[in-house]
């Protein structure tokens, strides 16, 4: 009894410690970048900003198109002790430089034909943007998979350092408006490249001959990858498709104001994308253990408690950051904000079940419901932005991610029974849709303030339990200290 109680209490510690290496390495210099937004807004236009988000759009559409989405087969099969971890970085490695080759010639073929104008100018910074980020994605799975997440963590602040020193530079100081812009982005990303290739030592991963388990390895690889190439596609659809259709139905300034009202919803996707990357570890690792149920399910709801508390507040919030942040013309972004945090709070959810499906090894459960919300989105993207502009991009992206959530939450019974408590949920939902809805009244501010502050309080009591619980887990700890 007292052994099963320290393997739970170690494999907490486990996730805890994972969460707190990437919150080193994610939130806190996103979090400077996120008050450096005053100085992209304040110096790039509208045009501008929406330019460099088609770009990074573009590649993160193709990335996993281009590369067979190897880097998630790099992830869940350097973690696997039964699998060559030289196979899996060599065949991760073949498939980079294959799809940086074809990228590398559509870029081309952009240039010289103009398929895409938007992007036409700028083919170097693309070519350049796809070439690091690409590699960022296979050695940053590929040192998770090693547990080096630590130096994950230190190539993240390298990074972003990197970055927002060179942005500061750039474009306050040498006035090199959206080629700084990008050329900042582009070498931060270079030094976390580079970091991360030295910590691992990448190159002795790498062989030119084939091994015995080779084709064997690269046939699980592509198995456990090939539908998550779909999920990403519609990913991408769900979360970066209103990009493109809010620049051809209205024009590519107002997505320059969509684009930017991301930066307060981003904290949000921060949090998640950080539990994300330590949960499918520990997922993984605690699949067969006896109490997976009990275990998974307080996970999914402190997740929940987290994002539902940083979206009340965040949306009580809302207008004051948008002071702070949005300059000039791109102030209008605050009006977007509150129904982009609730979606982040539903693709947080799903990404978690998620987690939960990859651990199981059927990826195709994670395409299936994404295609959904994909297919969800689409519809009604067409609908409603051509009736509200970037707002009805705003509400399909909510609705979509609550459906993939659903979809989920339904389809994952069949590897763990999450007690889920949606009749305290969804009332908590709606409380946050209350609160958005305030914003947008023409009444006085201290009644709004009063609905603001109501709401929260009920919310702050209606997950009493989860409260209680990280209050007894730091007791604990502090304690036994």
């Amino acid at each position: 009894m007292q052994e099963d109680s320290k393997k739970g209490s170690n494999r907490y510690l486990y996730l805890i410690k994972n969460i707190g290496f990437l919150t080193i390495g994610n939130f806190s210099t996103k979090l400077l970048s996120f008050f450096l937004v005053p100085l992209y807004t304040s110096i790039l236009t509208t045009a501008d900003y929406g330019s460099y988000d088609l770009v990074s759009t573009t590649i993160s559409l193709l990335i996993p198109i281009l590369t067979l989405n190897i880097a998630d087969g790099t992830l869940r099969y350097s973690i696997d002790r039964n699998t060559s971890k030289k196979d899996v970085f060599t065949i991760s490695a073949w498939h980079y430089v294959i799809g940086l080759a074809i990228a590398a010639v559509l870029a081309f073929l952009n240039y010289w034909l103009g398929f895409f104008p938007s992007i036409q100018s700028y083919s170097l910074f693309f070519i350049l943007q796809f070439a690091l980020t690409a590699l960022n994605n296979i050695l940053s799975s590929f040192a998770r998979g090693l547990d080096k997440v630590k130096q994950v963590s230190i190539a993240g602040v390298l990074g972003s350092f990197t970055c927002i020193v060179l942005n500061i530079v750039f474009l306050a100081w040498c006035g090199f408006g959206l080629s700084g812009y990008f050329w900042a982005n582009i070498l931060g990303v270079s030094v976390q490249v580079l970091f991360l290739a030295i910590s691992t030592k990448c190159w002795k991963y790498i062989s030119f001959k084939k091994s015995d388990t080779f084709d064997e390895t690269q046939k699980k690889m592509h198995t456990y990858s090939f539908p998550l190439i779909a999920n990403n596609l519609a990913w991408w659809v769900n979360n970066a498709s209103d990009r493109y259709m809010v620049t051809w139905i209205r024009s590519v300034a107002e997505n320059g104001i969509y684009s930017v009202a991301y930066k307060i919803p981003s904290i949000l996707s921060i949090l998640q994308t950080i539990f994300q990357q330590a949960w499918t570890l520990s997922a993984v690792k605690d699949y067969d253990s006896q109490d997976r149920d009990a275990y998974f399910t307080k996970v999914y709801n402190m997740l929940n408690f987290i994002l539902v508390m940083g979206c009340s507040v965040l949306i009580m919030f809302d207008k004051i950051l948008a002071r702070f942040l949005y300059a000039n013309d791109f102030y209008t972004a605050w009006e977007y904000v509150p129904v982009l945090l609730m979606a982040m709070i539903f693709s947080g959810m799903a990404n978690y079940i998620g987690g939960i499906f990859q651990a199981a090894n059927d990826t195709k459960i994670i395409m299936t419901s994404t295609l959904v919300a994909a297919g969800t989105n689409i519809v009604l993207n067409l609908i409603l932005i051509y009736q509200i502009g970037a707002m009805g991009a705003a509400i399909a992206t909510l609705i979509s991610n609550a459906t993939n959530w659903a979809v989920r939450l339904r389809r994952s019974r069949k590897y763990a029974k999450l007690g889920v408590n949606l009749k305290r949920d969804i009332p908590v939902y709606l409380l946050l849709l209350a609160q958005s809805v305030a914003l947008f009244l023409n009444i006085q501010v201290f009644i709004v303030v009063i609905i603001e502050v109501v709401a929260f309080i009920v919310i702050v009591l209606l997950y009493f339990k989860e409260i209680k619980s990280i209050l007894e887990m730091v007791k604990t700890k502090v304690l036994h200290k």
